[in-house]
């Protein structure tokens, strides 16, 4: 079996915790543009070799100050004699799929965090208002050299789903085919803290406890460093990003839209392609609220019980904040056209996946009053967490009550189960 690298203790952290880089030699990724041009000011450069940085590192992805040809020769020696660096995180350990979906070990300063590319996704985002208009293309890319990759064991990942070729609310599956040469559609699944604080009852992340914020720069890094390693061209390739990796991203506030915003404003990317998935955190939820739709990601909401009962007894912050008092907050968002929240909703045998809380999941989203939908996500097991998958029978009868209430429903398929990549198991498992 595969094992967890650390172990932690469990803490909740201010929602303003930060831990920026600063200094002649700290990481130059993380800064933005003002930022890069700022610290070329302060050694007499002109302010615009802040932009010919910001082009090299987030655009190139050039990770060595000697690459970066732009900038003439004296002076790349002169910043790399003061210690500046360019410092993007790396990654440092490939566990691989048998269903292509790769779990990356990426260095975060002296520890790793766990990053995980979905070829095709896994129809998280179906619905939600994304575009989706481009067609799935074969599970290929272009990789670079140098890094073992792991295989997995077959992946028992039949278990509690069913599969279908259309995109219909209710079966979140999309047809596939090849577009445009070597395009394609991926999903990058990022984490914003090492380790979390929530305690999730049915998640192996939480077993971490939580080790410490992640930086903006170590949480946009994990995406340039995958772009990377599967040659993604940006406005070309159709790549989602999910920020539902380790972490609690509304308990990293600061750090995870600061990410955000490099992503958007430095990379180029859309923000209409990400997703930031929240347990229920209320001041970070009505924070978010308050961020222009310019540039805030769509929102989805872990509910995973369909009362407060329940939700105590597998996600104890509802005991902090509550359902209504989650759902009261979700309702100062305003969405953008087509937009819609996403209600992630875990399946536990005999606990959550019963008829009659379908129903009660269905008038909780109703009461929202905003145009919503629900992603069903049959449970991923691991070891020493005491709960069975749902049956397949059991997911569908779920998946059908839900939608004949009238709520747009979709199932996300499991993707990398067999090498710990799946939704709540990312514990930084590290020996085969």
């Amino acid at each position: 079996m595969l094992s967890p690298a650390v172990t932690g203790e469990s803490q909740l952290v201010s929602l303003d915790s930060t831990n920026q880089p600063g200094g002649s030699g700290s990481p130059l990724f993380g800064l933005n543009q003002q930022a890069l041009a700022a610290r070329m000011a302060a050694i007499g450069e002109p302010g615009w070799r802040g932009k010919q940085l910001t082009e090299a590192i987030y655009r190139q992805r050039l990770t060595d100050l000697n690459e970066i040809t732009t900038l003439p020769k004296p002076l790349r020696r002169r910043i790399a004699a003061e210690g500046w660096q360019v410092g993007r995180p790396s990654i440092v350990q490939v566990f691989q799929s048998v269903d292509g979906t790769e779990r990356y070990l990426v260095k975060a300063g002296e520890q790793t965090v766990e990053t995980v590319w979905m070829p095709e996704g896994d129809d998280g985002e179906a619905g939600d208002g994304s575009d989706s208009t481009d067609s799935r293309v074969p599970q290929v890319s272009t990789l670079r050299p140098g890094i073992t990759i792991k295989l997995g064991a077959p992946d028992p990942s039949h278990l509690g789903t069913r599969d279908s070729d259309e995109s219909q609310p209710g079966t979140g599956h999309h047809s596939t085919g090849a577009v445009g040469g070597n395009r394609f559609r991926a999903t990058i699944c990022v984490s914003s803290q090492v380790g979390c604080a929530v305690n999730c009852q049915f998640c192996l992340t939480a077993k971490l406890g939580l080790q410490r914020n992640l930086t903006a720069g170590e949480i946009a890094g994990q995406v340039i460093s995958v772009f990377d390693r599967h040659a993604v061209e940006v406005g070309r390739d159709r790549v989602n990003l999910v920020f539902m990796g380790m972490g609690e991203p509304f308990l990293n506030f600061a750090n995870f839209m600061a990410a955000v915003r490099l992503l958007v404003e430095e990379v180029g990317l859309s923000p209409r392609r990400m997703t930031v998935s929240t347990s229920g955190i209320v001041p970070g939820i009505e924070r978010f609220a308050q961020e222009s739709p310019e540039v805030r990601p769509k929102l989805a909401i872990s509910l995973n019980a369909p009362n407060d009962r329940i939700r105590e007894e597998i996600m104890p912050i509802n005991r902090k904040w509550p359902i209504e008092a989650v759902m009261d907050a979700v309702r100062q968002v305003q969405l953008r056209p087509r937009e819609r929240i996403t209600f992630e909703y875990v399946l536990l045998a005999g606990i959550t996946d019963q008829p009659e809380h379908a129903r009660e999941v269905a008038r909780l989203v109703r009461r929202t009053g905003l145009p919503a939908k629900v992603n069903l996500i049959a449970w991923n097991p691991g070891p020493g967490i005491a709960y069975t998958m749902p049956q397949p029978e059991a997911v569908e009868k779920f998946r059908a009550t839900l939608a004949g209430e009238g709520i747009p429903t979709y199932l996300r398929k499991p993707r990398g189960r067999d090498i710990y990549a799946a939704c709540g198991q990312l514990k930084r498992t590290v020996e085969g």
